[in-house]
């Protein structure tokens, strides 16, 4: 086996993205405290992050351990893990990439750990059931698709939200590269001594689990070893001092803390984000049925636009603090707007822009603006400049037709051959009594000759609309 407790030093992170140049406390988990200074204030003035670990008894304190200003100071670690239990990113998982991002820009270096391996088990913080058992090659297309969307997202932070100061490095990596590498009876004769069972078992994680009618897989349990084994490979091939997680991967964390340190005898630390959840309280995720997706063949970015505009005045204030990188004041003038004209919905828009750039780029967001003029303001200036893919996207229901233009072509003609409407007299008379629209203007005559510049769009589409909700998208071909 591949000797895995061998001193090794901790070579220079491969950056994947990096901007252009431009007290003592009780051992626990702790929230931040308003002493808490250096760059962790920031983030924790915005609501960010949540939770400390351990939060005493170490020699130097993790709010010290980020200052940049004390003498020898280097750059810091941290990673945050991502299992291929789907194949994209979430809006849930958001918060730990900003949390992330927030290092890099103080001049620290992320590391983003996709779980080729640990996905395999099943994280079961969290949850009142078994995950669904993935094959392994379910896992590695999931494991790439992540890594193309984190590679993405990270492009995005660097190319649009530079702030002018030299940021640290962004690498993302997989954990099956070191778990492949190793053999099960050595793994758990080397790791496994260093794990107590009764510790184990007392996480909430565990122990709400085991009193679930379905009861616990050993695979489950063996989860959180494999996770504190990663924040241990990490901290000695990369010198990573902090793992970053939501809420519920605390146990995780604290597992990964003691490990590290009955090992190297070196401090490690913890820190957790709040989880989002949706207007029922239920955790936003792929495992609850109410993701919201961030690969755009998932979630379009009109979709992920929406949503954020269609957040709650009494969230809008917390989420531009947790979602965004504006300066706290520039977020107190959009508020202090926003309760002059609530009905505007000024903040959500700017909360909106701000997401969807940071996951679609600027084209994205240009394209969700679009269809946002397309669908509710009935733009045809929006819809003459859409492509077949924003279509598609903003009407993922309709039916989608390419056509021939005939001379001669009507309004029945059209409506017919893309199978809008019935044969015979009831289809005439739902378009002669007001109930077909195209490119949103309403057609009564259904002889009408079909106009360039007017029933067919610039693009050479055609948004036909059958009474209040449903869509065909007609492509004419050999205009």
């Amino acid at each position: 086996m591949p000797c895995a407790w061998s001193n090794m030093a901790a070579p220079t992170l491969r950056s994947l993205y990096r901007t252009p140049q431009a007290g003592v406390w009780p051992r626990g988990p702790h929230v931040v405290r308003p002493g808490a200074r250096g760059m962790l204030a920031a983030p924790r003035a915005r609501g960010l992050f949540k939770e400390f670990f351990p939060e005493s008894g170490t020699k130097t304190e993790l709010p010290e351990l980020f200052d940049r200003r004390r003498a020898g100071a280097s750059p810091q670690t941290v990673y945050c893990g991502f299992d291929p239990t789907g194949d994209s990113l979430h809006v849930g998982h958001l918060l730990t990439l900003l949390g992330l991002f927030h290092f890099q820009r103080a001049g620290h270096n992320a590391i983003a750990l996709v779980g080729g391996s640990t996905a395999r088990l099943g994280d079961p913080s969290g949850r009142s059931k078994g995950r669904e058992a993935l094959s392994a090659e379910r896992v590695q297309a999931n494991a790439r698709a992540l890594r193309r969307g984190l590679e993405g997202l990270a492009a995005n932070h660097a190319r649009l939200f530079g702030d002018g100061r030299p940021w640290g490095t962004f690498t993302v990596l997989d954990n099956a590269a070191w778990f492949q590498e190793q053999h099960l009876v050595d793994f758990l004769a080397t790791v496994g001594g260093h794990f107590r069972m009764g510790t184990l078992l007392s996480r909430l994680s565990v122990q709400s689990r085991l009193k679930s009618p379905e009861g616990m897989s050993l695979a489950e349990f063996f989860y959180q070893v494999l996770q504190a084994y990663d924040f241990y490979h990490l901290f000695r091939r990369y010198g990573c001092r902090v793992q970053l997680g939501g809420a519920d991967q605390l146990g995780n964390i604290v597992s990964g803390y003691e490990f590290v340190h009955k090992l190297t005898g070196e401090d490690v630390f913890g820190i957790t984000v709040p989880l989002i959840t949706s207007t029922t309280g239920a955790k936003l995720g792929k495992s609850a049925g109410n993701a919201v997706w961030l690969d755009r063949e998932k979630t379009s970015p009109f979709e992920l636009y929406q949503f954020f505009v269609r957040q709650q005045d009494d969230s809008v204030e917390r989420y531009l603090k947790l979602f965004t990188f504006l300066p706290l004041p520039e977020i107190d003038h959009i508020m202090q707007l926003h309760i002059k004209e609530p009905e505007k919905r000024g903040a959500q828009k700017r909360l909106a822009a701000e997401v969807t750039k940071l996951v679609h780029g600027q084209e994205g967001l240009d394209s969700a603006k679009r269809c946002t003029q397309a669908l509710y303001h009935s733009s045809i200036e929006a819809l003459e400049v859409m492509s077949d893919q924003e279509l598609k996207e903003l009407f993922r229901e309709a039916s989608f037709s390419e056509l021939v233009l005939d001379p001669g072509t009507s309004v029945i003609d059209t409506c017919r051959k893309a199978n809008a409407i019935p044969d015979g007299p009831r289809g005439y008379r739902m378009i002669t009594e007001g109930g077909v629209s195209i490119n949103h203007r309403q057609v009564t005559n259904p002889e009408s000759v079909l106009v360039i510049g007017q029933h067919i769009l610039k693009n050479g589409l055609s948004l036909l609309k059958i009474g209040k909700r449903n869509f065909y998208i007609i492509k004419w071909l050999q205009l």
